[in-house]
């Protein structure tokens, strides 16, 4: 969880880098804050299966929509790619599986032109 709480702190930071375990740490808590929100939103009613969306759980993805972003960009920085990249996923099926093998992929070892590396300055 603390993962996720240091992306929210850097909310819409898009210089630096991003090692894997923040990343999908971040992706974890954010799937199952929105299963658990759908969830409420089925309960309370405000859920409309025709959208498959509901208020809380549409507030949410709103809310955190710049932090994802962000996070994904320096993802892509610790990877010695430009944060353009996550625009690939705009292409259909192919974008989003470049996009994916990119984000999984190890970060270059030391500084690169985006900054240091994030798993040194964590050890």
């Amino acid at each position: 969880m603390s993962w996720f709480l240091t992306v929210l702190k850097k909310y819409a930071v898009f210089s630096g880098r991003a090692q894997r375990a923040e990343y999908w740490y971040y992706i974890l808590f954010y799937i199952l804050i929105g299963i658990g929100l759908t969830f409420i939103d089925y309960l309370t009613g405000t859920y409309d299966p025709e959208t498959g969306s509901g208020l809380t759980v549409s507030l949410f993805a709103l809310a955190t929509f710049l932090p994802s972003l962000a996070v994904a960009v320096r993802r892509l920085h610790d990877t010695d790619r430009t944060g353009w990249w996550v625009l690939i996923a705009l292409i259909p099926v192919i974008g989003s599986l470049v996009l994916l093998v990119f984000l999984v992929l190890d970060g270059t070892p030391g500084d690169n032109q985006y900054g240091p590396n994030p798993k040194s300055a964590a050890s």
